[in-house]
C-alpha cells in the first residue's frame, strides 16, 4: 500500500492521486492502486519556516539558524509519516517539493522507505536531456533558497530561476491562487514567468511547486500532460515511480 503525506497543500495531494488513478484508468477496480492520502493540512508552512534561515540556492549542507521553526515542521511531518507507517504503506510519497528540505532527517525517523521526488524528478531529466542544458525551475521561494534541486542538478544541468520580479509577481501569485481554488487566475498568472524561461533557452521546466501543475494543466486533458514537451510535472514523475514500485512489491 502506498502512503500518501498530503496536505501542503490539499489540491496538490488530491492531484496526485488523480494521477495515480489517471495511470490506471480502464483497469477494473480491483487493479488500481493501495494507498492511504493523510491529509495533513495542519503542517506548518514549510516556505514560511525556511524563510528565516535558508542559506543561498547551492548551499543546503549547514544547519538551519532557526531551529524551532524547522523541529516544529520536521515533527509535524514525522508524525503523518508515523500514521502512515503504522498503516502497513510499504513506502511513503510527499507531494509538496518544499517538504524535502526536511528530507534527510525525515527518513532517519521513520522505518519505511520515503521517495525523494526531487532526485526522481532529476533522475528523469538525465533521460531526456544532455549534459549541460539549462533547465528551467519554476517553485516557492523556500525551495529556491534551500536548494533541494540543485543539489541533484547541478552535477550535470545549469539551473534557470525567474528573476525576482517575476517570482514575486507571477510565480507566487500562481501558487497563491490554486490554494484559493481561482485556477484560471493562476494560469493567467504564472504564464510571464514560463515565457522568460523559454526565452532563456530552457530545455525543459520543472514545475517545482506541486501547486503549479493544476496551474498549468487543469483545463488539459491527461494525454497532454503526459506529452508535454516542455514541462517537468513531479506529481506526475513521483506518480509513475510510485506505481512501478508498487507493482515489484
Amino acid at each position: 500500500m502506498i502512503g500518501i503525506l498530503g496536505g501542503m497543500g490539499t489540491q496538490a495531494g488530491l492531484d496526485f492521486c488523480n494521477k495515480l488513478a489517471m495511470l490506471n484508468r480502464g483497469k477494473i477496480d480491483q487493479e488500481y492502486p493501495l494507498f492511504i492520502l493523510y491529509n495533513k493540512s495542519n503542517i506548518p508552512g514549510r516556505p514560511e519556516s525556511i524563510s528565516t534561515h535558508a542559506k543561498t540556492s547551492s548551499d543546503i549542507s549547514g544547519k538551519p539558524k532557526n531551529l524551532l521553526k524547522y523541529n516544529k515542521v520536521l515533527k509535524s511531518l514525522i508524525a503523518g509519516c508515523l500514521s502512515l507507517q503504522k498503516s502497513n504503506c510499504k513506502f511513503i510519497v510527499i507531494p509538496c517539493n518544499t517538504a524535502h528540505y526536511w528530507y534527510d532527517d525525515l527518513q532517519k525517523k521513520i522505518k519505511i522507505p520515503i521517495i525523494n521526488m526531487p532526485k526522481e524528478v532529476y533522475l528523469d531529466t538525465k533521460n531526456k536531456c544532455k549534459k549541460n542544458s539549462k533547465i528551467g525551475l519554476l517553485a516557492t521561494e523556500g525551495t529556491l533558497k534551500t536548494g533541494i534541486y540543485n543539489k541533484f542538478f547541478d552535477k550535470n544541468f545549469k539551473i534557470i530561476i525567474p528573476n525576482q520580479s517575476s517570482q514575486l509577481k507571477h510565480v507566487n501569485m500562481a501558487i497563491r491562487f490554486v490554494k484559493m481554488g481561482k485556477i484560471k487566475d493562476a494560469e493567467k498568472a504564472i504564464k510571464p514567468a514560463i515565457k522568460y524561461l523559454i526565452k532563456m533557452k530552457c530545455k525543459k521546466i520543472i514545475l517545482g511547486c506541486t501547486e503549479l501543475p493544476i496551474a498549468i494543466f487543469a483545463f488539459k486533458s491527461f494525454k497532454k500532460i503526459k506529452l508535454s514537451k516542455i514541462f517537468l510535472d513531479p506529481n506526475l514523475i513521483l506518480a509513475n515511480v510510485s506505481m512501478k514500485k508498487y507493482r515489484s512489491i
